[in-house]
């Protein structure tokens, strides 16, 4: 809006800087600047030139006022009302020298802060109607507070610059308003002209205070840097990398200051920060540089740029000397050990004598320990266990179906998506050099045209060269011999021998009836309960209901499928409850009975069967060994008359090993028929068959030797074989019964099938140790040595003449 000039002759008063009344112009000319902010009650000597400045100079007049703003872009040479910013500073003019032909020096001082009102029409110089800014009435008690911190911190910036004089202190403490020491100190600081036009529009000088006691504490940051640098810098013997270090941060920070910090620049400034705080080892930091200098030198738009990225951020982020403090406490490390696992003490005395001998030899190597057994036992969550009982961090990698060496070792940068391989990656994740990292299911990598990745990992796994892992993305070798390495396996024959070779194995058998029974009750009830929103309080899981579904719905050497058919128990249960609910019932406490775990899991699909299946001749149970655990099996044998020759069959998926048992099995019946009561006429022109039903399964191993010439005795003689009898053992022509492995699963899994006697080979009873003593009071264990006393054990009695 413009104003008449008969307006020009209209006065106001004000409150000038230092509490001085003064009666002033309501219109005043305006005096545009560039890159400055001027305050009240500062003193500025100002270049005036341009023709508009030099107009409004003129009608001012010696010793007039002017208001003075700051156009918001400084390029413009004329700049309009919509270039100001909306807020100056009412000034008097002190002096005015006529410094060069085209242009004055003025010097002012700054009165007060107004808003920039309406303009006037005519006349040689631009006139604006000044609108003074009031500062509002403040609690004495906060401006006292904020004001005796603002003079702190610039009596220590003071400190802090040699070339400030002390006597600067004594002005700043004697400035004796508020108001004129926030004005005094803003023009001083290096601040953006929109950070003091912020300034110089607010009112509250408690306000204003508070914005500039952040800035003096940055400034007084970056003295104290630079002083620190300074100090460094005269020590002769100062790293060159840490003088280069501080020197770069010295430099970001003043640029960000000034608001000057180039983007690009800025991104390879923080990257190298990231990279000198990952304290990488000196090989790495010298490939970290070269990459850095690659980074600054190629343009934002260039592809590799980002590749460039992801390669520095993945050598800052890995653990090169980030560690974990073990926890050396072996009371501690077997509650911890006890509270996540039953049983499995094997395992956790190899954990606390490592534990001790880290006590000792706190720089001894981590042991690479293999866990096989069958699936369920908890190989994995054991692992867990282990890193939380040692206060290391846990890493997984799982090597199922891997069949790439590029899985384990990375791929090369050249590659589209390179990445380091599995082991790395999972050190990133762990965030440690030590973790405790699980290698799982390492019986089931592959290998194919990309590689093998078992020979990878030979030297991930060998304490005399995993102190420099190579890795074919990162190219920098890294230190593994913290790792403490786990490895899992249901089967050791699918590892590799060099590579078995490498690891500790600990077998992990399955578990007792009794096992089972508290592992339900200890972990797998609370933990169902937790999970389907019920409590012990409104729910009762009896120990025979645990026990019926251990006997008569599960037959495995682990416990998944028992938790799987809790889980559904306690889902019938809380779908119980909320139909009472619905229908108004009270919440009584249900007792989950054997019954009631009948009915909630239907008919059992396990029941005793071993006396049925040998109510017939050539019907022998043996006992197997597989990556499930121990197992029962039938092997069947059957006599057929008639035909050209003896002619022996074999079915059921039988292994090369197998079948040559079957053979001298054989063999050794026909050597020996005449002491076994067989007729010799009995092998002529017969066809005798050999069967072992689940025939879509393969089977394999001598281990049946012993059960094949029962079968055929049982069969070729009509002596039925024992239903309570259960046997395993390889055999020689001689008759001899040698001995076999998986013994203690085998003899579990007996158990487990309600076998009452078990024959092994006697040469295995050292493999007895293993077996629970629950479960040896319940078997009878016979010891053979000769297949004469296998059949005298498993079958029945020849009847007499």
């Amino acid at each position: 809006m413009a104003i008449e000039p008969d307006d020009s002759a209209e006065t106001l008063e004000l409150l000038a800087a230092g509490n001085e009344r003064l009666r002033v112009p309501s219109l005043v000319p305006l005096l545009a600047v560039r890159d400055l902010v001027i305050f009240p009650g500062v003193t500025v000597p100002l270049a005036v030139g341009r023709p508009a400045s030099l107009r409004a100079l003129e009608a001012a007049g010696p010793e007039g006022f002017l208001v003075v703003a700051t156009q918001r872009d400084a390029a413009l040479e004329e700049p309009g009302r919509e270039d100001l910013f909306p807020v100056g500073c009412l000034v008097r003019i002190l002096r005015v020298i006529d410094a060069r032909s085209d242009g004055k020096q003025v010097v002012v001082v700054g009165i007060a802060r107004t808003r920039i009102g309406d303009y006037a029409e005519s006349g040689p110089a631009v006139k604006v109607r000044i609108e003074p800014i009031e500062e509002p009435a403040e609690a004495s008690e906060d401006l006292g507070e904020i004001w005796q911190q603002v003079v702190e911190l610039s009596h220590q910036l003071i400190d802090l610059h040699d070339d400030f004089p002390e006597e600067w202190k004594t002005f700043v403490r004697e400035i004796h308003t508020a108001s004129l020491l926030a004005d005094i100190v803003a023009s001083s600081l290096p601040m953006t002209p929109e950070s003091k036009v912020a300034l110089l529009a607010e009112p509250s000088t408690t306000r204003r205070l508070e914005e500039i006691a952040k800035h003096l504490s940055r400034e007084v940051t970056i003295a104290r840097t630079q002083r620190d640098l300074a100090n460094d810098s005269e020590d002769d013997e100062m790293d060159p990398q840490r003088r280069e270090r501080l020197l770069r941060k010295r430099r970001r920070e003043i640029e960000q200051e000034l608001g000057e910090s180039d983007p690009d620049i800025r991104e390879v400034e923080e990257l190298r920060e990231r990279v000198d705080d990952a304290q990488l080892p000196e090989v790495a930091l010298a490939q970290a540089e070269r990459e850095l200098k690659r980074l600054a030198a190629i343009p934002q738009q260039a592809p590799e740029r980002h590749l460039i990225r992801t390669y520095i951020e993945w050598l800052a982020d890995l653990p090169w000397t980030k560690s974990t403090e073990d926890m050396l406490d072996l009371v501690e490390a077997r509650k911890v050990l006890d509270a996540d696992h039953h049983d499995l003490d094997k395992v956790k005395n190899r954990i606390l004598e490592f534990l001790a001998v880290r006590k000792l030899a706190p720089d001894a190597k981590s042991p690479i320990l293999c866990f096989v057994g069958p699936p369920g036992v908890g190989k994995t969550s054991l692992g867990r266990s282990i890193a939380r009982a040692l206060g290391r961090k846990f890493a997984r990698a799982s090597l199922g179906g891997v069949r790439d060496e590029a899985e384990i070792r990375g791929h090369r940068r050249t590659y589209v998506g390179a990445m380091p391989g599995r082991v790395l990656q999972s050190m990133r994740r762990a965030g440690s050099n030590n973790p405790v990292f699980l290698l799982d299911e390492i019986d089931k990598l592959g290998a194919d045209f990309r590689g093998d990745p078992s020979s990878a990992l030979l030297e991930v796994l060998d304490p005399e060269q995993n102190h420099a892992f190579s890795d074919h993305y990162v190219e920098v070798d890294f230190d593994l011999s913290r790792v403490m390495f786990i490895a899992t396996a249901n089967s050791l024959s699918t590892i590799p021998a060099a590579l078995l070779d490498r690891m500790e194995v600990i077998e992990l058998p399955g578990y007792t009836q009794r096992d089972k029974l508290s592992i339900a009750r200890r972990h797998l009830v609370p933990k169902q309960l937790e999970a389907h929103g019920l409590t012990a309080e409104s729910v009762d899981v009896t120990d025979d209901a645990i026990e019926k579904i251990v006997s008569e719905y599960t037959r495995e050497a682990g416990v998944r499928n028992l938790d799987r058919h809790v889980a559904t128990l306690m889902r019938k249960t809380a779908r119980k409850i909320s139909s009472k609910r619905k229908e108004g019932g009270t919440d009584e406490k249900l007792v989950l009975d054997a019954s009631f775990a009948e009915d909630a899991l239907g008919a059992p699909p396990h029941l005793p069967e071993t006396a049925e299946r040998t109510t017939q001749p050539g019907v022998v149970i043996g006992l197997a060994h597989t990556i499930h655990g121990g197992d029962i099996l039938f092997v069947e044998a059957s006599v057929i008359r008639g035909g050209k020759g003896l002619q022996l069959k074999l079915t059921g998926q039988l292994g090369e090993v197998m079948r040559e048992s079957a053979e001298a099995a054989l063999s050794w019946v026909r050597s020996n028929a005449e002491s076994l009561g067989i007729a010799p006429e009995t092998f002529r022109n017969v066809s005798i068959h050999l069967h072992v039903p689940a025939g879509a399964v393969p089977k394999d191993g001598p281990s049946a030797g012993v059960t094949l010439v029962s079968a055929l005795v049982s069969a070729l003689s009509g002596r039925r074989a024992r239903g309570d009898v259960a046997m395993t053992g390889e055999i020689s022509l001689r008759g001899r019964v040698l001995p076999v492995g998986g013994i203690k699963d085998k003899v579990l899994a007996a158990s487990r099938a309600g076998i009452s006697t078990v024959i092994l080979p006697r040469r295995n009873e050292k493999d007895l140790v293993e077996v629970p003593d629950d479960v040896r009071e319940k078997l009878e264990l016979c010891l053979v040595d000769d297949i004469a006393g296998a059949l005298a054990g498993g079958l029945e009695r020849a009847p007499t003449a």
